[in-house]
């Protein structure tokens, strides 16, 4: 009988335990321009697709954010007019509770790009075509790199634009895509200041290069551009790129391409395009090559700005600015295909969730 009870429990404890695991949280921002206050956290449940509100903070165009690796902050950004944009240094609880901590101008109009790794931040300026870095332990604004012009695209890209910022696998550079010019800067991260590293890689003219990520074991690059629609696969090494394939993700010609992931496993890679058609091109990678193969597209509401796939790979939450709703995928790890569960997420003008 205690041998019963004892089997009892320990069942019950793993599957406590198990439930409990499936759970994991989620902080999104949004444009305030409607009803939203600013930026919320969510419990979602990996195993059923479910998400509960736990808080919100009210904030002006917390359009993108990211979660530090600890989870105790969220740095998000402002993307207003030069003078109020700034970075925002935000404490997180574990009940998924927010509080402002800090308030950095960024000193660049329009940042819709944040990344960090503790110690430096940095924000993609769009507006203001420029790349602030931040020194976190000092929590101050140290540097401003320019962007620059060239692209063929007069209606686009005769300002400057940078669209996003990241650190490179090794974390030794920063890659910055410079919109307007058709180019990856590279940066180089020495101590906590941040130089200079020439040009990490040109892109086909008329691309304008949005968003960039890399593979699980640094060796490859993906670049989604929002002009051309399509996808660039690099090689990389040491803060340089060597382009290997281009691959249309947006087919209409809408010029509104926005994101681009990699499932968890890397076996397949996502991206989304706006304006027209718009949805999620779905493509399966060579673990040898890093190329891509395109098998699919997933139908998605309007305006697709940005999305991301939780911790287990079983589903993609795919932020529907202009639908006012997220909404809930789940993925299918053999085929790499999506299944809309009818689940969405209703808030107003969604633009950016990351997982913690």
């Amino acid at each position: 009988m205690k041998t019963l009870i004892l089997l009892l429990t320990l069942t019950f404890s793993l599957n406590v335990s198990a439930q409990v695991k499936e759970r994991i949280s989620m902080a999104v921002g949004t444009y305030t321009d409607g009803d939203s206050k600013g930026i919320y956290t969510y419990s979602f449940d990996q195993e059923t697709g479910k998400a509960e509100v736990l808080d919100s903070l009210a904030m002006k165009n917390p359009s993108y954010l990211t979660v530090s690796n600890d989870k105790r902050y969220i740095y998000a950004v402002s993307e207003t007019d030069v003078s109020q944009a700034s970075l925002n240094i935000i404490s997180l609880n574990r009940n998924g509770s927010m509080r402002l901590q800090k308030m950095i101008l960024t000193e660049g109009a329009d940042p819709c790009y944040v990344a960090q790794n503790g110690h430096i931040a940095f924000t993609a300026n769009y507006s203001g075509g420029s790349m602030s870095v931040f020194n976190l332990d000092k929590g101050e604004l140290s540097t401003l790199f320019l962007g620059t012009t060239g692209g063929p695209d007069h209606s686009r890209q005769d300002d400057a634009h940078v669209h996003c910022a990241c650190f490179t696998p090794d974390g030794k550079y920063v890659l910055a895509t410079d919109f307007s010019a058709d180019r990856i800067l590279s940066y180089r991260i020495q101590r906590q200041r941040v130089i200079a590293n020439g040009v990490a890689a040109h892109i086909t003219a008329d691309s304008g290069p949005r968003h960039l990520t890399f593979s699980n074991n640094g060796r490859f690059a993906y670049l989604m551009s929002e002009l051309s629609g399509r996808v660039t696969v690099f090689s990389y090494k040491q803060g340089h790129l060597e382009t290997l394939q281009e691959i249309t993700s947006d087919s209409v010609g809408a010029r509104g391409g926005a994101d681009i992931h990699l499932s968890p496993d890397g076996k397949f890679l996502y991206s989304s395009n706006r304006l027209k058609a718009e949805g999620i091109a779905i493509f399966s990678v060579d673990s040898n090559t890093g190329k891509l193969t395109r098998i699919g597209y997933q139908p998605t509401g309007a305006h697709p700005r940005q999305f991301n796939i939780t911790p287990n790979g079983r589903f993609l939450l795919c932020c529907c600015r202009d639908s006012n709703k997220i909404q809930v995928f789940r993925r299918d790890s053999q085929t790499g295909l999506l299944t809309d569960t009818h689940q969405d997420i209703p808030l107003s003008h969604p633009v950016c969730v990351q997982f913690y």
